[in-house]
C-alpha cells in the first residue's frame, strides 16, 4: 500500500476548502484513501471524518492509498494539498 508521511504546512491547518479538495480527489479514485494523525484514522472520502481530525499546521499525517492503478499519482496529489510546496 503506497503511503506518504507529510507535515501540514497550511498556516490555518486543514480547514473546509483543502478538506473538500482532498475528498474530491479521493472520491475520484475507486480504491479510496485514508489519512491518519495522532492515532486517529479518517476515510478521505468523508468530509466530516477528515474535519474531525482537526489537523493543524505542523501536524504530521500519513496518507495511505490501496495498491491500484494511479495510486502513486493520487498520493502525490493528496500530499500537495496537505503540504503545498513541500512535496
Amino acid at each position: 500500500m503506497p503511503s506518504r508521511r507529510v507535515t501540514v504546512t497550511i498556516e490555518d491547518g486543514l480547514h473546509a476548502r483543502p478538506v473538500a479538495e482532498l475528498v474530491r480527489l479521493a472520491e475520484e479514485h475507486s480504491a479510496g484513501a485514508t489519512v491518519s494523525a495522532r492515532g486517529a484514522i479518517a476515510d478521505l472520502r468523508s468530509v466530516l471524518a477528515v474535519m474531525d481530525l482537526a489537523l493543524r499546521h505542523g501536524d504530521e499525517v500519513v496518507i495511505d492509498v490501496p495498491d491500484s492503478p494511479g495510486a502513486e499519482v493520487l498520493i502525490e496529489r493528496l500530499a500537495r494539498i496537505v503540504a503545498p510546496g513541500q512535496t
